[in-house]
């Protein structure tokens, strides 16, 4: 063969073109011999498996030779071309001829490539140097890449060396796995186990670096070589996921949520790190405080990047790629089971809170330190910077669950409020933007002052009973309104409207809450009216109270509660209408039982009427004891007046529809009348004590509207012609101011058997 280069080297450079051609025809024999030992040999090594060391070696040397002889081949072939133009067109012929001679030889390099990256890969596997060998399987993959980029790659080849590629890979994985397992020892719970702060007590992490027999590598060293050969694989990622999943379940969440967990560190010569969770006895804390939560966080880090995670793989730290995979949802579980409940309660305790803005500023800048955070600010510190937005926002909750509770608690647990009760205002700091008032002002006030003073009893409320869950109600508006004076501008806003929705909520959940309560008991739903009169009284003032202590624009006229006034009477005057409505049907129902009170002188018409109007007083004086001490004097006295008047009326509307009254029917239904009459005023007892009430037993004709005509009643079943033409007088007389004389004449009709003198009488009253 090197006598052939030789000659063609030795030629003049006028080449004949049989001789050229004769010599590349050679040349191609050559190049196909070599192809098919070449492929016979990788068949051999990586499809049978034929151990042939020797003359694969020698084989690669007569390809290296070769090649050689081609590329000089090549130049000149090349040369020749450029000066003959005459065969260019067997020239071109042969020079395709030559380059895909080129392509075969070109194919053979990357199969030499592959074999020779396979043997080494082979070694440094065997020395443990993981490093070395990822890259010398890399560079075969490459080679192999290589090879099925050309169409003419002979197919059962690259199919065995692809498999044997895999297999290898796979070789490695397994190897840089079993050496992780020795280097990081998870002890875990049993997943049987139920889930609580006692099975965590077994979870343990231990960082082993101890110098392994045979003389291994001794971390980081060793430690090192795996994580760089995983990252060239590409399996680090997962790796470090699958631990970050595990440091996140079993350490870092439990150490957050459970106050009573902490964390021990113990190191061993020779044999490794160690961290443990265990149980402090003496912590009784429900929740741990952020600064117990981030020095706990930290020595688990801290430990981690020291023993574990201080390693450059390329140009990022592992600290780094294990912050980017635990850092959300850790925050996440420092918020929501740590610095939510920090939150303070009271506006007082918020300068305090600056304490805790700072350890989390301390906590974010350690692990700056150690490269598990990148950035300047997180949602864990402008979590913690918000500290006021948060604290409205908790304050709202807890106001509004506060008042919920108060809401749909009992309602029949009352306090006393008479005219000289007030509500407990705090004392506010004078308005900053309050400008002072001009002497001359003082003095045009003075001289504008109207002489006519309202009453001392102006805007007071009567004496009343109301439901202990409404003053405390009234008092968590006032604690609210409080900590909205002195807080910025949105924590403000957020605790004044707040206060209005509690006042709503009272306006929507308690009617619905206790509708069945409110119609069944008489008792209830005279609270609920005076609940709904107590604080429409004080929403009158209650935002004039604060307005000007309130940030804009709540101090430019926002700030009112005026507006809901309406809205809390009406809701009061119906439910106790509701209940009136209610009693005034039982009433009616029981005169009903009465027979229409005719024909009183059979015994069992007279008893039903009797037993009727005993059944009408004593419900009546049922309600009056129930409503005693409750409603406002007034409003008792027009609620009983209204009842009584319903049964005076209905009984008045019975007997004037009788067409016949006998003598004994007429004594028993002044009997039954003067009944009512005397014991109607005794219904009137709105006061506990006794001797207060006969004023307003002695004004029963103030409050029952009918109780003249049914008096006049009762004076006429009793009258003569004479005097009953005598109380007409002529249209002037008492009589005729409760009846028309159509009634009169009716009632005369009835009372009297027609005789010349009840035709008199009759011409009479007109």
């Amino acid at each position: 063969m090197a006598s052939f280069v030789t000659e063609v080297l030795a030629s003049s450079g006028k080449l004949e073109k049989e001789d050229l051609s004769g010599k590349i025809s050679k040349m191609s024999r050559k190049v196909e011999d070599t192809k098919e030992e070449v492929c016979d040999m990788i068949n051999k090594r990586y499809n049978d498996f034929l151990p042939s060391l020797q003359s694969s070696e020698e084989l690669m040397l007569q390809v290296d030779a070769v090649s050689k002889e081609m590329d000089t081949l090549k130049n000149c072939i090349e040369n020749e071309v450029q000066n003959v133009h005459v065969a260019v067109a067997e020239y071109t012929k042969l020079k395709q001829q030559l380059e895909k001679n080129t392509v075969i030889i070109t194919m053979l390099g990357h199969l030499k490539e592959f074999h020779s990256a396979m043997e080494e890969f082979n070694k440094a596997l065997l020395e443990k140097k993981y490093v070395d060998a990822a890259n010398r399987l890399e560079r075969a993959r490459k080679s192999v890449g290589s090879l099925k980029r050309w169409k003419t790659s002979e197919l059962p080849l690259l199919s065995a060396l692809s498999s044997e590629l895999t297999v290898q890979r796979e070789n490695l994985i397994y190897h840089l796995g079993d050496e992780w397992k020795r280097l990081v020892i998870w002890k875990l719970p049993s997943t049987k186990e139920p889930a609580g702060e006692m099975s965590f007590l077994k979870v343990e992490l231990k960082l082993s670096n101890a110098c392994s027999k045979d003389g291994e590598l001794k971390p980081p060293t060793l430690l090192s070589s795996v994580l760089q050969a995983l990252a060239i694989q590409g399996d680090l990622q997962h790796k470090i996921k699958l631990f970050s999943q595990v440091l996140l379940k079993n350490m870092l969440k439990p150490l957050v949520m459970y106050a009573s967990l902490s964390v021990r560190v113990t190191e061993q010569q020779g044999e490794g790190t160690t961290l443990a969770l265990q149980c402090l006895e003496e912590s009784d804390e429900e929740r741990c405080a952020p600064s117990k939560v981030y020095n706990k966080l930290l020595l688990v880090l801290k430990t981690l990047h020291s023993h574990l995670l201080d390693v450059s793989i390329g140009d990022k730290k592992l600290s780094a790629i294990l912050g980017e995979l635990i850092w959300e949802e850790m925050s996440h579980t420092i918020i929501h089971e740590c610095l939510v409940h920090s939150i303070p309660t009271n506006s007082s305790q918020l300068e305090k809170y600056n304490t805790v803005i700072k350890e989390t500023e301390e906590f974010e800048k350690s692990l700056k330190e150690m490269e598990y955070l990148q950035g300047d600010s997180t949602d864990l510190l402008k979590y913690a910077r918000d500290v006021n937005c948060h604290f409205a926002s908790k304050k709202c909750k807890d106001v509004i669950v506060a008042a919920r509770k108060l809401m749909t608690s009992k309602m029949h647990n009352t306090v006393k409020i008479t005219p000289d009760s007030k509500l407990r205002l705090p004392k506010l700091p004078a308005p900053s933007s309050e400008s002072k008032v001009k002497p001359e002002s003082l003095k045009e006030e003075v001289t504008m002052e109207n002489s006519k003073q309202l009453s001392a009893w102006s805007l007071r409320l009567p004496a009343c009973r109301i439901s202990e869950s409404v003053q405390q109600l009234m008092e968590l508006a006032l604690d609210t309104l409080c900590e909205a004076v002195g807080s910025s501008t949105q924590s403000a806003l957020q605790l004044f409207f707040t206060v209005r929705n509690i006042f709503q909520l009272f306006y929507d959940v308690v009617p619905t809450y206790h509708k069945e309560n409110l119609l069944k008991f008489p008792h209830l739903a005279a609270i609920q009216h005076n609940n709904c009169m107590y604080l429409a009284h004080h929403l009158l003032t209650l935002g004039h109270h604060f307005r000007n202590h309130l940030p804009q624009p709540l101090s430019e006229g926002v700030a009112t509660f005026v507006d809901m006034v309406p809205g809390f009477r009406k809701l009061g005057a119906q439910c106790f209408l509701a209940q009136l409505n209610v009693q005034r049907a039982e009433l009616l129902e029981r005169l009903s039982t009465a027979h229409n009170f005719c024909n009183l002188d059979d015994e069992d018409n007279y008893t039903a009427a009797s037993k009727a109007v005993r059944q009408v007083i004593h419900q009546l004086k049922q309600l009056g004891t129930v409503w005693q001490d409750v409603l406002p004097v007034s409003i008792y006295c027009k609620a009983m007046g209204n009842l009584l008047n319903t049964a005076i009326t209905e009984v008045t509307a019975k007997v004037m529809m009788l067409e016949d009254i006998s003598s004994e029917d007429g004594n028993h239904l002044q009997t039954l009348c003067q009944t009512i009459i005397d014991e109607g005023p005794l219904v009137f007892i709105p006061l506990a004590e006794e001797k207060k009430n006969k004023k307003y037993q002695e004004e029963v004709p103030l409050y029952v509207k009918k109780w003249g005509t049914f008096k006049e009643l009762v004076i006429v079943l009793q009258a003569n012609l004479q005097e009953i033409v005598d109380r007409w007088a002529d249209s002037k007389g008492p009589l005729a101011l409760e009846f028309s004389s159509s009634e009169v004449k009716n009632l005369v009709r009835a009372l009297f058997q027609n005789t010349e003198r009840r035709a008199a009488a009759l011409a009479k009253i007109k």
